[in-house]
């Protein structure tokens, strides 16, 4: 038996999905697929299915940092992966703990709504994520609308939008699978001035956890040490793989079939 592990462990700071098609069991599926092992620990507990989210509740911050130094204290972490907040408080909590652990890679899903346009958290939560959260990430995934709310731009452009948030993050990813166009525009935009377009075919229907899927599967990738334009491309098309299989579990969205990277080829 192989007492050490061969993974790297990835811990995950996001809320609970009961259907199962976002949060934390998205993550789970998405870094096992990138040959990682999650770590999760819960910020929140949501009422939500595959329509929409209807409640949730987050936890008091002594619960998440108790979790969260539980892995740390145990594990060596190579990256970390932050989904649902919820709070101003809880983003306080998370960039208190990651002051205490600077040299962690860190990839923010600002997570502000459902993919039913349910509420996750107000717009001040995304608020304080851009201002605290965002300059002590590697990368930012947002999609279009989160990115607008963000930068504060009810219309703005990707690249409006990136003007805006590149002072405060190093990379920005901002996905277009929200738009009508026949293909999705994905857009990598960096600090230093380069950009990275990345496109694919748009797939028909509506998804729940797509988010959560490919910031997972891109923290998963930077964890086992690829180089970021490289993971982001190698996460946009796993992500896409997993929409294309994806299953209709409920009556509302379809849920991304994530297997790992050899079944869904």
């Amino acid at each position: 038996m192989n007492i050490y592990s061969s993974r790297p462990v990835v811990l995950c700071l996001s809320g609970h999905d009961p259907s199962g098609g976002a949060g934390l069991q998205a993550d789970i599926e998405a870094l096992l697929a990138q040959g990682c092992h999650a770590a999760p620990a819960v910020t929140a507990l949501t009422v939500q299915d595959t329509v929409n989210v209807s409640d949730f509740r987050v936890l008091d911050r002594e619960w998440v940092l108790a979790q969260a130094n539980a892995v740390l204290n145990d594990s060596t972490v190579a990256a970390v992966k932050l989904g649902m907040l919820g709070s101003l408080e809880m983003v306080d909590t998370v960039v208190e703990l990651l002051q205490a652990h600077p040299h962690l890679p860190v990839v923010c899903d600002p997570v502000l709504r459902a993919g039913g346009g349910g509420r996750l958290g107000k717009d001040e939560v995304g608020y304080a994520m851009r201002e605290r959260l965002l300059p002590l990430a590697i990368i930012a995934t947002p999609n279009l609308p989160e990115a607008r709310i963000l930068a504060e731009l009810p219309e703005g452009t990707a690249d409006e939008c990136a003007e805006k948030l590149l002072p405060y993050v190093k990379h920005l990813l901002i996905t277009g699978g929200h738009g009508d166009e026949h293909e999705v525009h994905n857009r990598l935009y960096s600090r230093d001035g380069s950009r990275h377009t990345y496109t694919c075919q748009r797939l028909p229907g509506s998804y729940h956890g797509s988010g959560c899927t490919l910031a997972s599967a891109l923290t998963g990738r930077l964890a086992q040490g690829e180089h970021l334009a490289s993971a982001v491309q190698s996460a946009l098309n796993y992500t896409w793989r997993t929409l294309r299989d994806a299953e209709q579990l409920g009556k509302g969205q379809f849920v991304p079939r994530r297997l790992p990277l050899d079944f869904c080829s």
